[in-house]
């Protein structure tokens, strides 16, 4: 083959996950890099936190200090750049605060997406206590938010979830994940900070539950969005992967199609 007959691989778009590692596979850091790579873009991954699970049981996590957490984070940024960065499992609202500050500042205009995992499925509490003021001060200093109808009525002291939304909607994006929406089973919501107010179903019929799927739906809105789609198609394009995923077989821990 010539010079002039090889192709290049286009070069793809990097992104950082901060998140627990969990030795299933399912949720967390690696259940994000997987996300990021079937999405067609290279995923890097710092540990938050260290977890005992499996799939459907919980027993304890150990957390990584935040100084490790930012040293992790600082060996990458010698040699690579990070525009959009997911986080994921964090010790409490004030690391996480802080972990935001310091990517802000030595990162230039960060796209930071927050998933708030308040609460394990096998039912193990993170976050008991939640400062709303604090929530406020941290989604001034993100770009999205994807809390499913139970997170979002924890983060703050609405009861109605879109209500709820559309209240943080005044500092950062939400997107209302309708894992738990009685009304309308599955349907998620996209609030703007300009003020729109989107919807997603997915094309099919999901009722199969996976342990890790509101991380593999965040995951891929930030490969989507580092690939340069707008915050509306990036949300819908991952509303679809993420069902696939979910119908991909019956066990908890599902398939990414590549």
């Amino acid at each position: 083959m010539t010079n002039k007959q090889q192709t290049t691989t286009p070069k793809r778009p990097n992104v950082l996950s901060i998140a627990g590692f969990d030795p299933s596979g399912g949720a967390g850091v690696l259940a994000d890099i997987k996300t990021f790579e079937a999405n067609k873009v290279y995923g890097f991954g710092v540990v938050s936190a260290l977890t005992i699970q499996n799939d459907s049981e919980f027993e304890k996590v150990e957390w990584i200090p935040l100084e490790k957490i930012m040293e992790q984070i600082l060996v990458l940024q010698k040699r690579f750049q990070f525009e959009y960065i997911k986080i994921g499992l964090i010790e409490n609202l004030d690391v996480l605060h802080q972990l935001i500050l310091h990517l802000n500042s030595n990162i230039s205009n960060p796209k930071i997406i927050w998933d708030p995992i308040l609460k394990a499925t096998a039912g193990f509490d993170f976050h008991s206590e939640i400062d709303k003021q604090l929530i406020s001060a941290i989604c001034k200093n993100i770009y999205l938010i994807t809390p499913n109808f139970e997170e979002i009525k924890k983060l703050t002291d609405e009861e109605d979830e879109k209500n709820a939304a559309k209240d943080l909607s005044k500092y950062c994006n939400v997107f209302l994940k309708g894992g738990h929406n009685e009304k309308d089973l599955g349907r998620d919501f996209l609030f703007t900070t300009d003020g729109k107010e989107f919807s997603f179903r997915a094309k099919q019929k999901v009722e199969i539950g996976k342990h890790g799927s509101g991380c593999v739906l965040s995951s891929a809105i930030t490969a989507n969005l580092a690939k340069g789609f707008k915050l509306h198609r990036a949300c819908m394009k991952a509303k679809q992967y993420t069902a696939e995923f979910l119908i991909s077989n019956k066990d908890l821990l599902g398939y990414h199609k590549i």
